[in-house]
């Protein structure tokens, strides 16, 4: 909890703080890999450094976490950093990285802020920053006792590459040693790690689409043009039999076990609903499940065929799909709510862009869909995640 000393000072700060961060967080990272080079070498993702993202998520993720702290300062917010640390885990982030970060974060708070910072306003900080360090900590060490092997990477070969659409393409991974494979969640995701074309090893998360609960098989979509630099590499230069390291599966948006569901997705958003629905169709039950999916044409929908056919392997289940170039029996343009006969009690999973995921939410609540029953995953740095935890 945030001490009664400390938090006048964050209040008072707060605004200054945060209006500064965009200064901080590129200061920071610049400290930071200068002295540990290696920290860009299969962990930080040069494409999220290089586009601003990264910065964006780690200022968002202090001012929201800081904000959360002066509204309840005797609590955490918990699904905040359940998300933080499923990433973080995913990436292998380690107890003695969170020293590192601190170090060089605050020498960066010090020299952006040396008009104004005192000895007061550091002491009060540095207290946001280990609140919120020691309980990511605490929290991976879960995550990572939960695993069936106390490995990071581990060696994986792709058995099958197909074209998924007209812009993606879907893996299908084996294990490629003995060493014990975790059962994923439907919605769960791992990291991939590649070595870049100039040496430089990088990984990306993708959730897998197909099989998650199999120990034997790893399936994961990918978009060819995502933005980042490892897709490009799967998609040119990976080929069947060819081995690539893959984490543990992670991620707390994770299909609930009971009750109406509805998946809202965009483009290739559709994959951790696409696992979802996979489940449900191979398990039975009578959910009633809505499916709402977003494309720029039919021949687009990387998953059109797994989807289509669990949707029709589920009593009771529904499909709508919204595609910007019209197409007779689909809606027209983007997805909205307005209108639709949206199950009671439903939960609901976005996955998609950011301008999209956003105005969906907006739509389910004001549709009467309950905030804490809205959930989300994201691609990249969480950039939002500061506003809707706080």
């Amino acid at each position: 909890m945030l001490s009664e000393k400390s938090r006048p000072v964050i209040v008072a700060t707060l605004p200054l703080v945060g209006s500064r961060l965009g200064a901080i967080t590129p200061n920071f990272y610049g400290r930071m890999f200068a002295a540990h080079p290696e920290l860009l070498d299969g962990l930080f993702s040069r494409a999220n450094q290089n586009n601003g993202e990264q910065q964006k998520a780690l200022a968002g993720s202090i001012a929201g976490f800081a904000s959360a702290l002066v509204a309840n300062p005797d609590m955490v917010p918990e699904t905040m950093l359940s998300r933080i640390a499923h990433k973080h885990t995913a990436l292998g982030i380690t107890e003695d990285q969170y020293g590192i970060v601190y170090k060089h974060l605050f020498e960066a708070i010090a020299e952006e802020l040396s008009d104004v910072i005192t000895a007061e306003i550091a002491e009060a900080w540095t207290e946001v920053y280990w609140l919120m360090a020691n309980a990511l900590i605490k929290i991976e060490k879960g995550l990572y006792a939960q695993q069936a092997n106390d490995k990071m990477w581990m060696p994986w070969t792709v058995i099958g590459k197909t074209p998924a659409g007209t812009d993606a393409m879907t893996f299908v991974l084996a294990p490629a040693d003995d060493t014990p494979v975790t059962a994923a969640r439907p919605g769960q995701f791992v990291s991939v790690k590649v070595a870049l074309p100039d040496g430089l090893l990088q990984c990306r998360q993708y959730s897998l689409s197909a099989d998650v609960e199999s120990t034997t098989r790893r399936v994961f979509t990918t978009k060819r043009d995502d933005g980042g630099e490892v897709s490009p590499v799967l998609h040119n230069n990976v080929k069947v039999g060819d081995v690539v390291e893959l984490s543990n599966p992670y991620g707390d948006v994770t299909l609930d076990g009971e009750g109406p569901v509805v998946f809202a997705t965009a483009g290739i958003g559709c994959t951790p609903s696409a696992s979802a629905l996979r489940s449900l169709a191979s398990t039975g039950g009578d959910r009633e499940v809505l499916v709402l999916h977003a494309e720029k044409n039919l021949a687009a929908w990387a998953l059109r065929e797994q989807m289509t056919a669990d949707v029709d392997a589920i009593d009771g289940a529904r499909l709508q799909l919204w595609l910007e170039e019209p197409t007779a029996g689909f809606h027209r343009g983007f997805m909205s709510l307005e209108g639709l006969d949206l199950p009671e009690n439903a939960s609901m999973y976005v996955c998609g862009p950011l301008p999209f995921m956003k105005a969906i939410r907006n739509q389910a609540i004001d549709a009467g869909i309950p905030s804490t029953k809205i959930h989300y995953e994201v691609f990249g740095p969480d950039v939002w995640l500061a506003g809707t935890a706080a």
